[in-house]
């Protein structure tokens, strides 16, 4: 994804568009040595128009002035791109709002279909399996297992329900299971995903303290440089030797740090886009700085690091149970289940088992019993045999309202 978004063609038309405008010298004063290489090219580019005029070559100034004019499109260019790898963040986050759509209750009771974006507080709506919720709001009726992944961060589905202390609700998150009637309780640009796009877009490049030492240093060498290049032609005419103009451009150009200075810019915008393309937010350059002095990261629960999406890696059997046997039992117990850890399962018994998709035949009779956000169980049953598989608490509830004894060593 991030691939596409750096070298999109709509973003790197923008960024030439942008590389262009930053050639303000109101804009460009802010990187001596880049304004410096700006003024020298258009002073080669009056040259060469004087020396084209007076019908004189001007093969050799106009080559100078065009190498200067690509050195500064070309530092203009690298820092626009950068800005615009942050901009396409928040306007993939702004895009990915603006195709949900949601079912909203009328006044009337009728159900109709709405963009998320025209949602107001106060509003019903509706959210069934694998719907996306459409914007914060509170649960008034119903229960369902929410993915809160793309926003806390926390791999394991979490059950939101009416009542009780979890009933709220954000937008973006997605119903695995379940169905539920949401009340919206925030306005049009207040949610929170409203909120990480304003951080996007918001998020100051602050110079660090590395950048602003090297940028006097830049200041210094900058005006050395041109402090030399000017005694140069001053000797040269006491000497009664002349040196083009275009000559001592060209030497003040190699002299001066044009390549630090025109990328240090995009230096410290890249920093914070890389980090946005891994879905962290970094409001200023200083952070990134001091963050590549952290050896250890401490987290507490609500800091979880994770991939968003468990998924099953090995069958424990208990002591008396076979490996395939309880891998069998397993696969056959989720056959009903949707959810990404029913379906990972699945996939983890074919491997263990040796078997196909379309080999797997329930046994005749059997009645499926789907995974629900209620039961948080999904399972089988065969004439008298009930196989589960849930949640640890849910099937020893289950195990034991049916009188029978939940193994200790479980």
């Amino acid at each position: 994804m991030h691939k596409s978004i750096l070298w999109n063609r709509q973003l790197i038309f923008e960024a030439c568009k942008n590389a262009v405008l930053k050639l303000n010298p109101t804009r460009m004063w802010r990187n001596p040595v880049m304004f410096v290489v700006e003024i020298c090219a258009i002073v080669t580019l009056i040259i060469s128009g004087h020396n084209y005029y007076l019908g004189q070559s001007l093969a050799f100034e106009l080559q100078i002035s065009i190498w200067l004019w690509i050195t500064v499109l070309f530092a203009n260019f690298a820092e626009s791109l950068a800005e615009g790898k942050g901009k396409a963040q928040a306007e993939s986050l702004k895009q990915s709002k603006s195709e949900v759509y949601a079912e909203r209750v009328s006044s009337n009771g009728e159900i109709e279909s709405i963009p998320a974006l025209s949602l107001k507080k106060g509003d019903i709506v509706i959210v069934e399996d694998n719907g996306i919720i459409p914007s914060d709001g509170e649960i008034i009726e119903g229960v369902a297992l929410v993915d809160e992944s793309a926003i806390t961060g926390e791999s394991a589905p979490v059950v939101r329900e009416s009542g009780g202390d979890k009933t709220g609700v954000t937008g973006g998150t997605k119903v695995l299971s379940g169905k539920i009637k949401i009340s919206i309780t925030a306005g049009p640009g207040e949610t929170f995903i409203d909120q990480m796009i304003g951080m996007i877009e918001s998020a100051k490049r602050q110079k660090t303290p590395n950048e602003v030492a090297l940028e006097i240093l830049l200041y210094g060498l900058t005006i050395l440089f041109i402090v030399v290049t000017v005694t140069l032609a001053m000797f040269s005419g006491y000497l009664h030797v002349t040196i083009p103009i275009s000559i001592l451009i060209a030497l003040l150009v190699c002299l001066v740090p044009t390549t630090i200075g025109g990328l240090l810019p995009a230096i410290g915008i890249a920093g914070m886009d890389r980090l946005l393309s891994r879905n962290v937010i970094a409001l200023t350059g200083r952070a990134i700085e001091a963050a590549g002095d952290v050896n250890v990261v401490l987290l507490d629960k609500t800091g979880t690091i994770t991939l968003g999406n468990r998924l099953a890696t090995e069958f424990i059997p208990a002591h008396g149970i076979k490996a395939e046997e309880l891998a069998r039992f397993a696969m056959l117990s989720s056959l009903s289940d949707d959810t990404p850890e029913g379906r990972s399962i699945v996939i983890l018994a074919k491997e263990k088992l040796q078997v196909r998709g379309r080999d797997i035949r329930p046994p005749a009779g059997a009645k499926f019993i789907e995974f629900s956000a209620d039961t948080r169980m999904s399972g089988i049953d065969v004439n008298l045999v009930q196989i589960r598989k849930g949640a640890a608490d849910a099937i020893e509830n289950f195990v034991n309202n049916n009188g029978a004894k939940f193994p200790d060593e479980r």
